[in-house]
């Protein structure tokens, strides 16, 4: 394959096709499983902190080795990776589906994570590797949407699966998903042409992000010894920084976060990403437990979403290259919290059309125009030979935002750890939740505005721009100015 393919000829078609649905594949993972939530409670007796763990182990290790997954990728080539990461997760996605208990099921549940962690930054990379610098930015749309959709697809597929096979199918269903995806990887997709065969792997870096990341999210789910997880969390975490800067070979390149574009447009990313973590982790469960729903309509009534994503996300790509990505992320960030605040009317006697419909259509608007956005801002702020990295750095913060917030928001509304969720406590928590989620957002579409550059500072109409780069003088590609420090 070229490194210079368009979306007009077959080989960037099925390039496009073949990374949009491996990083769709995890998304969907990450909520598919949500609908599923209350069924396997009850199957499995899992109280509200092993629940939480059933969706935080699999971001757990999805956050922690993600950069560790990029430069995998940079090392030994991003397709060969991803196919790993392909064939792992679904093996992983079969001891789910066999799991005997809560704790076989939280373990398998980590296993998938670690081949998402091959498989997410590899597919965005290899889009930027690889298309002409002008089909570039409608790629990401495209690929945002049909991964977006993916996952906002997870509630109505969990929801059908669940009522008419049971919760072990959302997860065997990946295995012919996985099969289907690595024979069209090997026929279809070429190698990366940007290899770093020197580079060295941060192994104790790898390590000491995961002790952080398992650490913290102990202490806020709790249970025994939650002071000392949290503490062993924070120690880890101040020790990581010091070791990835002075690594000759850091899996977290600090000298990235240089850039002010760099760093605000992951900044976004935390606080977006983890505000509709927590939409996707208590609205599933809200309209089970207390509205009265079945899994099916449950996962029925956020088809707007996901109908809303697939047909606006090309569309906010397009917006993207128009206007740079600050606009369209502050538009969307307004827009997703003003949905966040009305999804606290919904309770007990909730209607669909009054109640559900106007939230999951405005989220559906709000997506589509963040996350072509926030991608774009991203990968814009980096040279070419980084790409790999940013999308990695990228990644690992939408999940680790999602990681925290599904951890603390049972423990900051007071929900009790029981296994029973009895309607009203769950009701009152479910309202504080979406009223922080919504702050969330909006606290993110504050930082896109100050922290990202605007019109005449070079997020103008997008337009081949020069990207610095420590190896060559300037290399062209049609993304954001990058801040230069």
């Amino acid at each position: 394959m070229s490194s210079q393919v368009r979306l007009s000829e077959p080989a960037g078609r099925w390039l496009l096709l073949v990374t949009a649905v491996g990083s769709g594949l995890v998304l969907l993972e990450s909520t598919v499983v949500n609908i599923a939530l209350p069924a396997l409670g009850t199957d499995l007796n899992a109280s509200m902190s092993e629940l939480q763990w059933t969706v935080n182990a699999f971001t757990l290790t999805l956050s922690a080795l993600i950069l560790l997954g990029g430069s995998l990728g940079d090392r030994f080539g991003r397709r060969r990776i991803y196919l790993i990461g392909v064939v792992w997760f679904g093996l992983a996605s079969l001891l789910c589906g066999i799991a005997p208990n809560a704790e076989v099921l939280i373990v398998a549940r980590a296993l998938q994570g670690v081949g998402g962690a091959l498989i997410v930054p590899g597919s965005l990379a290899l889009i930027q590797d690889s298309f002409h610098p002008q089909d570039r930015n409608r790629a990401v749309g495209w690929w945002a949407g049909i991964s977006g959709v993916a996952g906002a697809a997870g509630p109505l597929l969990g929801g059908g699966l669940v009522d008419a096979a049971g919760w072990r199918w959302v997860f065997l269903v990946n295995i012919p998903l996985a099969t289907l995806l690595c024979v069209l990887l090997v026929s279809h997709v070429a190698e990366s042409p940007h290899l770093e065969t020197t580079r060295r792997f941060d192994v104790a870096g790898a390590v000491l992000a995961a002790v952080a990341l398992a650490g913290l999210t102990y202490a806020l789910i709790g249970g025994g010894w939650t002071m000392a997880a949290g503490l062993t969390g924070l120690v880890s975490f101040v020790t990581f920084l010091f070791v990835e800067r002075r690594s000759p070979a850091p899996m977290l390149p600090l000298r990235l976060f240089t850039s002010r574009q760099f760093s605000a447009a992951n900044l976004v990313s935390f606080f977006v990403y983890g505000a509709l973590a927590g939409m996707f982790f208590f609205l599933p469960i809200q309209l089970q437990i207390t509205a009265g729903f079945s899994a099916w309509t449950a996962g029925l009534a956020m088809l707007p979403l996901t109908a809303l994503t697939l047909f606006l996300s090309p569309y906010g790509g397009e917006l993207t290259t128009r206007l740079g990505a600050r606009s369209p992320l502050v538009a969307g960030s307004l827009i997703c919290t003003i949905a966040l605040l009305l999804a606290t009317r919904i309770g007990a006697e909730a209607s669909y059309l009054t109640h559900v419909l106007p939230v999951v259509a405005l989220t559906g608007i709000g997506i589509p125009l963040i996350t072509p956005a926030v991608t774009t801002a991203v990968l814009g702020a980096v040279d070419d030979r980084s790409t790999g990295i940013a999308s990695a750095v990228n990644n690992g913060a939408a999940r680790a935002a999602g990681l925290v917030v599904v951890a603390a928001l049972p423990l900051l509304v007071g929900l009790p750890n029981g296994t029973e969720m009895n309607p009203a406590d769950l009701n009152h928590g479910y309202d504080l939740s979406m009223a922080i989620c919504a702050g969330l957002f909006l606290t993110g579409g504050l930082v896109a505005w100050i922290g990202l550059p605007g019109l005449g500072r070079g997020d103008g109409p997008a337009k081949p721009v020069r990207l610095l780069s420590r190896r060559h003088a300037s290399a062209t590609c049609p993304q954001l100015e990058p801040h230069r420090p």
